[in-house]
This record gives structure tokens, C-alpha cells and sequence, in this order.
């Protein structure tokens, strides 16, 4: 699995357009690297192989993912002028089976086509993607904005890891500070694999240390091969990157401590062996804005990630609670996901699979493990940048779209009805930010609705709900940015214009001591009147509901009149008492009373209830209750002190620290006042410089202090003058 790829140095290049779909999704989305690296072309090709070897054909041939060869020592795959395109390698050490090929590129050329611009569409859809800049000196490069959760994550799942340096191209950044950091944090295992050539702050080239060629770039991201550069750093790196490669097999290793050179194809052999068992994470320097080694990283990717042919397999859990293993076949039951969703305007709901075991096709009998329904198949595309292409099926080994399949959400399992099984989804991170949604013009509350719903189905990391009690549409997602994404897209695609604003915080009141009070209602303006009358006592208790009781004796009230009197009673408690919040916590006890034959009614006692209530709550100590959070912070080490300071200041309690799973973090649990925790988001990632994260969910609620309250009330009172 691909975790660390090169992000944009512009959100707008981030965000804003296609991705080179079938090549990074593929690598990001899936537990492996595909079989085959899809740059455009049909994946169902051919590739001739003599006598064990492989035939190197040109760029512009077709190959596929069905084709293996057991003679690693005869491949060749390093093209002295890059016409790796149209080249095929499969190689097999022992019981470790590696499937390289990369598709044709007609009409692409180094930069596939111009596609290389776009890294990826949106992060969030990414499971494990992580950016890594260049840093401006050595303390920034010590706090790279990396993502540790979702290195664990990949570690969880035995993925391979690839690393991008981004903006290495950008003035006074320095990879080689970066690198350095990332190699405190993981070792030796960092192999440096495409570095930059750097003339005082200037990058003049980068420099392959899998090929030995190096390749300058202009403003377009063309590449132009140069002279590799005379210097002791990429001389240090190079010996680096041999020693890594040697550690990965005895004979390598003998060869490398004799000062022998190693073939291209014993490079290739290392190289494949350290990324496939852990041993080795290449570190590749490119940048986002000028592609500059970007075309070099898709063909490390392509000569060296491990390919889905030749695992065990996918983990999988079957109908009847059984965990078992889903190999990789074209020709076996069908088991795909859905790891994506667009909801585009022109063409509907896309969902993108990938298929794990064998083929998805319109005729297809799809079973949803989620809805136990059988899919009803829509159009089936290659996404290609802005371009879709029609193709007949989507087979084991390979990712594809299918179109407007209404039933389907983002981490549906899609399987044989004959063998139905689940295969492990998405983990997505839950909300941790959440805002109040405005509409710039009225009426237009059900078209953000109906825009919010929609972009939901593309981003399950993001929620929307109108808070019945605040009356406000809330939109919840990962952090300030990515709400401000949200609402950008709401208005390009949607034509809704919002603004995010701070939610209204839902609190509660309670009353402090016992009190009883009198409630009575008598009118008489001739006629019928009206009269109700009665004694109740309110007091305390553990309940977030009104429990409400009788004990009235010798039918002072009669019992038809109960349910009058307690619908009174819920009818106050639900508007509060001191700023309108609602009451909690408190019990009424209808005692006592009396009543006229005639002139009593429902609506009279009804009267009379809410009369007693609000006799009795200025002398019941009315207190504000505020809603409290359980708190689990994660951030790096030298980190600690600093957010727990902060959560000191927002009135917190800590309850705990120590080091967390995570290497090098540490986990805070603490409980804070959910109306404190507003900024706490934008806090934590700048203390932290991105590596920091959390989660809040509610707990209880409390009395607030005095000024807090007072605060409150005077606000609401405001609110309603207003």
C-alpha cells in the first residue's frame, strides 16, 4: 500500500480536479499495489515471455496482470531513454511473488499525458495518505506534518510504505533536513530513492539512485535527462540507497561489503524484496506545483510495489461470523468495495470498487452485505483524469466506477450471492468540529440540505443534522479546512451560498433545593368560568425527564384532572425557566387541591400547574447546566505540556496521560466543557504542526460556575430582545 505520496503545494490542485484515478486510488486505496499500474489503457493485454525471460516491447504495447516470470536475474527493466511504459517485469524470490507492469502511455510520455499534475482529488477519501514537506530548517524538520495515526494504520495492515518530500523544489527548503527527521523517527529503514540536486537553495535536478540517470525540469514538470551531478551528498545518498538494497538478501550483502557494483536488475531484486517485507520505505522528492519527479515516482511505483497476485490474500468475514482469507482471482466468487463516491453532475453517482476476487460486470448478481439486497448494475467505467472511459468489466486486481447505483454507499461489500461475505471497508475518522450552517439567502435551508446529503455520499468523514433544539443545521467534519472545502463545494456545485458559524450550545437547567407551591386559576366573567387549583411539590432528582407523581387524598383533585396538570407542568419545562433552556432533573409531586363542579375544566388546571411552576422556581435555586466532553488527545511527546495546559484553560479536568500506541505520542483523556472546545482543533494542529489529533464525545452534564451561568443567561436574554 501506498502511504506517503507527494501532496499539492496549492489546496486548489489538491482539490479542484481529477485525479490520475487509476494509478494513485489504486495504490492508496487497496492493501496492495495493484497488478497493473492503469495509465489509460485496457488492462486485459498480453506480454510475451521466452524461455523465462521477459521481451522488452515498446512503449505503446499493451500488457497485463496475468503474466509471471520466475527469472528475476534476466529482467531488465531500466530503459536507458525511460521507455519503462511499455515494459513488464514479474519477479518471484523464493515464495515472494512480485507482479510489475505499467501500462502504455500513447500520447503521454514522461508526464503521462498531463496528467500528473493532479496527486489526488480529495485527502479525506485517501485512507492512508500522508504529506511530507520539505522543511525551511532542522526544528521544522523535526515536526514534518506527517501522520503517525495513519502509518500505524498501514503497519496494522502489513501494507508497504512509499514516502513523498514535496516542495522541494520551493526556495530555502531543504529535503535532506526532512529526510533526517523522518530517519530519528524510523530508522534505517528509510531509503532515499529520488533526491533533488541542490545548488545553494536552487533545485537543479533530481537525481534517480534506482537507474543512476538524473532529469532536470521546467516550470511544466517536462523532463529533460542531464548529466548526473558530482557531489558528496548524492555520493553519501547513493551509498545509502546500495546498502539498503544489500541488506535484503545474503548474496547482495556479500557483494556490497567486496565493492562490487550491482546490475540494474539486482537493484530492482533488493529493492522489491525490502518494500514487499518491511525492510525498506523509499523516500521520494518531487513537488506538487511543477510535478517535478512526480512522472519518477509512478515509475518507481510501477517497477517496485508489490502487486495483488501472489498475497494470501484479502482478509474477509463470512455470513456466518467465520474470518477467512480471499485470494486475489480473477476466476473465483465475487468479492469487491466500494472504498469511494462522487456524486457528479453530469454523469450521477459514481461508486469506485475495488474488486478483490472475480470480475464485476453489468450481468453481474451483486449481493450488499450491508442491505442484503441484490445491486442493480449501472455503467461500468476506467476513470482517466476528467475522462471515463467505458469498459466491459472490472476483474480481480483492478479498481473501476460504476454508475448510479442507488444502494450503494461508501464501504459496501459487493459479493456472489452463493458465497456472501464482507471484506473490510474504510476506516474513516470520526467528526471532531462542528459548525453552525447560515444561509446567505432565505428559503434556501432545504437546498443546503439536499447539497449536504449529497456530498455526504462522497465523504462519510463529514455529518449533518438540524439540532431540533439550538433550531440550527449543524455541519460536522475533520477540521476548519475541511469545512471551508465543504462549503466551497456546496457553492460551485450546488450554488448555495453559506457561512460557518460557532453552533449555539445546548445547555440545560435544574433546580438546587426542594420547594412547594401553589398554583391557582379562578375566572369569572359571566357565564361559564373558569377555575383550578392546586399544591405541588418540586424537588430534585437523577432524571433527564420530568417525573411527575400524585398523591392527592379524599379527592381534592379529581383524577380526570391529572393528566391536564402534568401536561401543564411539561409544557414549562421545556421552555426552562431562567434563560429558556430545558429543565432536567426535576420531580413534581401533585399533593393537594380543589376544584368547582362547574367551572373546573382540563385547561384550567392546566393553567394552574404552570402557575405553580413558575411560584416555586425563584425560591428552588435554579442553576445552569453545561454539557461536558470526555476528551482523547493524541500528540507528539514534546507536545504534552502545552495541550495540557490549554486544556487546563478551557476548564478541563485531566484524568490521564501516558504514552499511546502510537510511536512517539502520548494520549490525554481529560473532561472539558463542550462550549470551551470551539478552537481546540485549530489549537492542537498548530502546537502540534499537523500531528496532532482527538476525539470529544459527550459525557454529562454539569452545573456551570456562577459567572458562566449569569454569562448565559445574559446572552439568552439578549437573544430574544434581539
Amino acid at each position: 500500500m501506498f502511504i506517503n505520496i507527494a501532496a499539492s503545494e496549492r489546496q486548489n490542485d489538491v482539490s479542484g480536479s481529477s485525479i490520475v484515478q487509476q494509478v494513485i486510488v489504486n495504490l492508496l486505496k487497496s492493501r496492495y499495489v495493484f497488478g497493473v499500474v492503469r495509465l489509460g489503457i485496457d488492462a486485459r493485454n498480453h506480454v510475451a515471455c521466452m524461455n523465462g525471460a521477459v521481451v522488452l516491447l515498446p512503449a505503446g504495447v499493451n500488457i497485463g496482470h496475468k503474466h509471471f516470470v520466475r527469472a528475476p536475474e534476466t529482467v531488465n527493466v531500466f530503459g536507458e531513454e525511460r521507455s519503462c511504459a511499455g515494459e513488464a517485469v514479474a519477479l518471484e524470490n523464493n515464495k515472494k511473488l512480485f507482479v510489475r507492469s505499467a501500462q502504455r502511455a500513447v500520447h503521454c510520455g514522461a508526464n503521462f499525458g498531463g496528467m500528473m499534475r493532479i496527486i489526488m482529488e480529495n485527502t479525506n477519501a485517501v485512507s492512508f495518505a500522508v504529506v511530507f514537506e520539505a522543511a525551511l530548517h532542522r526544528t521544522e524538520a523535526g515536526k514534518c506534518g506527517y501522520d503517525r495515526l495513519n502509518i500505524r494504520a498501514a503497519e496494522k495492515k502489513g501494507a508497504a510504505k512509499f514516502f513523498a518530500v514535496t516542495k522541494t523544489d520551493s526556495d530555502h527548503r531543504n529535503f535532506y533536513k526532512t529526510f533526517d527527521a523522518l530517519k530519528e523517527v524510523y530508522g534505517n529503514k528509510l531509503c532515499p530513492t529520488i533526491i533533488p540536486y541542490m545548488e545553494g537553495n536552487i533545485t537543479k535536478c533530481y537525481v534517480n539512485l534506482m537507474t543512476g540517470m538524473a532529469f532536470s525540469y521546467d516550470e511544466n514538470g517536462k523532463a529533460t535527462k542531464v548529466p548526473v551531478p558530482e557531489d558528496s551528498v548524492i555520493e553519501e545518498m547513493t551509498s545509502a540507497f546500495m546498502e539498503a538494497v544489500a541488506t535484503t538478501d545474503d548474496a547482495l550483502m556479500e557483494k556490497f561489503f567486496e565493492g562490487e557494483k550491482f546490475t540494474k536488475e539486482e537493484i530492482l531484486k533488493g529493492l522489491c524484496i525490502g518494500i514487499f517485507d518491511g525492510s525498506i520505505y523509499p523516500v521520494y522528492a518531487v513537488s506538487g506545483l511543477t510535478c517535478a519527479g512526480v512522472d519518477q515516482l509512478l515509475y518507481g511505483l510501477a517497477w517496485s510495489a508489490p502487486g495483488a497476485f501472489g498475497y494470501a490474500g484479502e482478509k474477509c468475514t463470512y455470513e456466518n461470523g467465520e474470518e477467512g482469507i480471499l485470494p486475489c482471482d480473477e476466476n473465483g466468487p465475487l468479492a469487491a468495495v466500494c472504498f469511494k463516491t462522487i456524486a457528479d453532475p453530469f454523469v450521477g453517482k459514481m461508486s469506485f470498487f475495488k474488486v478483490v476476487s472475480g470480475k464485476l460486470a453489468p450481468d453481474t448478481a451483486a449481493y450488499n452485505f450491508r442491505t442484503g439486497e441484490i445491486e442493480k448494475m449501472g455503467k461500468i467505467v476506467f476513470v482517466k483524469g476528467a475522462k471515463q472511459e467505458d469498459a466491459p468489466a472490472i476483474i480481480a486486481g483492478d479498481i473501476g466506477v460504476v454508475t448510479k447505483m442507488a444502494g450503494v454507499k461508501t464501504g459496501d461489500t459487493l459479493c456472489d450471492p452463493k458465497n456472501i461475505l464482507k471484506l473490510a471497508g474504510v476506516d474513516f475518522p470520526k467528526p471532531c468540529l462542528s459548525m453552525a450552517v447560515k444561509v446567505s439567502k432565505k428559503g434556501e435551508e432545504e437546498k443546503v440540505a439536499a447539497g449536504l446529503t449529497r456530498l455526504m455520499e462522497e465523504d462519510p468523514t463529514i455529518t449533518f443534522a438540524l439540532n431540533k433544539e439550538t433550531r440550527e443545521q449543524v455541519l460536522s467534519g475533520l477540521g476548519e479546512q475541511h469545512l471551508d472545502v465543504i462549503v466551497s463545494k456546496l457553492k460551485n456545485k450546488f450554488g448555495v451560498d453559506v457561512t460557518l458559524e460557532l453552533p449555539k450550545v445546548a445547555y440545560r437547567e435544574t433546580i438546587r433545593k426542594p420547594v412547594e407551591a401553589q398554583g391557582k386559576h379562578k375566572k369569572q366573567s359571566g357565564g361559564h368560568g373558569q377555575f383550578g387549583d392546586v399544591w405541588i411539590k418540586f424537588e430534585p432528582c437523577d432524571s433527564d425527564d420530568l417525573v411527575f407523581e400524585t398523591a392527592v387524598v379524599g379527592g381534592a383533585v379529581p383524577k380526570n384532572y391529572f393528566p391536564a396538570v402534568e401536561k401543564g407542568l411539561r409544557d414549562c419545562v421545556a421552555k426552562g425557566f431562567a434563560a429558556g433552556y430545558p429543565m432536567v432533573g426535576l420531580k413534581a409531586t401533585l399533593y393537594d387541591g380543589s376544584y368547582h363542579p362547574v367551572d373546573s375544566s382540563e385547561m384550567a388546571f392546566k393553567t394552574a400547574a404552570s402557575l405553580a411552576y413558575k411560584n416555586a422556581m425563584p425560591k428552588a435555586g435554579v442553576a445552569i447546566l453545561e454539557p461536558i466532553g470526555t476528551l482523547t488527545a493524541y500528540m507528539p511527546d514534546e507536545n504534552l505540556g502545552d495541550i495540557m495546559g490549554d486544556v487546563t484553560k478551557r476548564r478541563g479536568r485531566v484524568l490521564g496521560m501516558g504514552a499511546s500506541e502510537e510511536k512517539g505520542m502520548q494520549e490525554l483523556t481529560a473532561e472539558v466543557p463542550i462550549a470551551e472546545m470551539g478552537d481546540f482543533t485549530t489549537v492542537l494542529r498548530s502546537v502540534t504542526a499537523g500531528r496532532g489529533h482527538y476525539t470529544l464525545s459527550f459525557a454529562r452534564y454539569e452545573q456551570a460556575p456562577q459567572p458562566v451561568a449569569d454569562k448565559v443567561i445574559a446572552d439568552r436574554a439578549a437573544e430574544n430582545e434581539e
